[in-house]
């Protein structure tokens, strides 16, 4: 009888791509793969920590899975465990323990303890590494669209950020095996990938002949098959003339950017140390919407940053509504052991933060109501992940209340916008 593995993912699509590939590499090894909630033998998780919340749903789910079937094996992998080895190894229903890089020994490690029982803790230095490493294994994933990590860690240090601790400096992805994995996705029905990864817009910088992003775009846009390229978060700054032109000229490349600017103030950004001002971003969005037609813009903001003020906040209130992004993510800042703006001074309130989140949520749903009904009553290309929920290529979400055909994009014409979504 085959053994049972569940995985659960927190966090990005760089977590949801490695998930993919363990997947993978468990049914190849003659598992099978159930749902999280489902009894299995072995439970997988694998972890975020770019909160606290991240941290406490992490282990929140880990806990979880002993209620279902208290003698499965409990692994616990990624960026939380990188950084709180200890913290995870106090908790005693845990048995294996793996950092970013070393979940790569998952399978082994799982085998390694149903045979013997032995707890196994591994979390090598993460900012000791300087190149890619494959995983060897094709990601697992007959969903619309696959993820494609192209690059891994983050050299930029943002004062909120943990993120480089739990992955460690930028290594890029050779092109040659980006190509290659794309090109075998294309022999499936997947019409659609997302180019992941933890800052790619850093893609090649550490490569010998430096390639960029827009030329590994350039070369994977001729793949037959695939038929939309969607970009993950991309730094303002790669935005200039070279990179737009140079865009224009890939049709299949979606029109639909997310620019993490996390505040509309420049003293905010400056002590978030975020290497851009307020002028230079207006100039990258100016530059997008000038050559690229129903382009959608998204973006994340931080309210509540230490030494946020009333007039900082009313300054990127101010600069949202000038944007009018068509949507936004707002989280409130929340302190993060190890990081230099857990220990600066003039912490803000909780209360404030709510107020302040709840400001920029309602501007962002008014934004995004006012940006998608501009498509009601006009004919539009929705690739449909289920038999009732899409996209189109700008990124709007569109239900139909009949059954879709999958992995094939459909022209429709939605009646009224509701709920965050286009209906059809």
């Amino acid at each position: 009888m085959n053994r049972k593995v569940a995985f659960y993912t927190l966090g990005c699509k760089v977590n949801q791509y490695e998930t993919d590939v363990m997947t993978s590499i468990f049914e190849k090894d003659g598992y099978e793969v159930v749902e999280y909630e489902e009894y299995a033998d072995v439970y997988i998780v694998n972890t975020c920590t770019v909160t606290n919340m991240s941290d406490r749903k992490s282990r929140q789910i880990l806990r979880r899975a002993k209620e279902i079937n208290p003698d499965a094996v409990l692994c616990a992998v990624g960026c939380y465990a990188q950084v709180a080895q200890n913290v995870l190894e106090d908790l005693k229903e845990i048995d294996i323990i793996l950092g970013t890089n070393d979940k790569r020994e998952i399978l082994s490690a799982v085998n390694k303890f149903i045979e013997d029982k032995e707890r196994y803790s591994k979390v090598t230095d993460i900012l000791s590494e300087r190149k890619y490493v494959e995983w060897n294994a094709m990601p697992h994933s007959l969903k619309a669209r696959a993820e494609i990590k192209i690059q891994d860690g983050c050299d930029r240090y943002c004062t909120y950020c943990l993120i480089p601790y739990a992955r460690g400096p930028v290594r890029s992805r050779d092109m040659d095996n980006i190509y290659n994995e794309i090109k075998e996705i294309s022999k499936t029905e997947i019409k659609e990938i997302v180019i992941t990864g933890i800052h790619i817009s850093s893609y090649g910088k550490d490569l010998a002949d430096k390639p960029k992003l827009i030329d590994l775009l350039e070369k994977i846009s001729d793949i037959e098959g695939i038929e939309r390229i969607r970009l993950g978060s991309l730094e303002p700054l790669i935005i200039d003339e070279e990179f737009v032109t140079r865009l224009k000229a890939l049709p299949k490349v979606c029109n639909h950017f997310h620019l993490s600017l996390q505040s509309g103030c420049d003293e905010t950004l400056k002590r978030m140390n975020r290497r851009y001002t307020t002028a230079e971003f207006k100039d990258r969005v100016e530059l997008l919407r000038k050559h690229l037609p129903e382009v959608a813009l998204t973006t994340d903001i931080i309210v509540g940053f230490p030494g946020e003020t009333d007039e900082e906040f009313e300054c990127t209130y101010e600069f949202l509504k000038d944007i009018k992004f068509s949507k936004m993510h707002v989280f409130k800042y929340s302190p993060r052991i190890g990081t230099k703006a857990a220990e600066f001074p003039n912490q803000i309130d909780g209360t404030k933060k709510d107020s302040r989140s709840e400001k920029l949520i309602e501007l962002s749903e008014n934004n995004e109501k006012e940006f998608a009904s501009k498509y009601i009553g006009n004919e539009i290309e929705v690739l449909f992940e289920n038999g009732h929920d899409g996209h189109t290529t700008n990124y709007i979400e569109v239900y139909s209340e009949n059954e879709q055909e999958l992995n094939k994009i459909i022209k429709v014409i939605p009646t009224k916008f509701e709920n965050g979504k286009l209906l059809v």
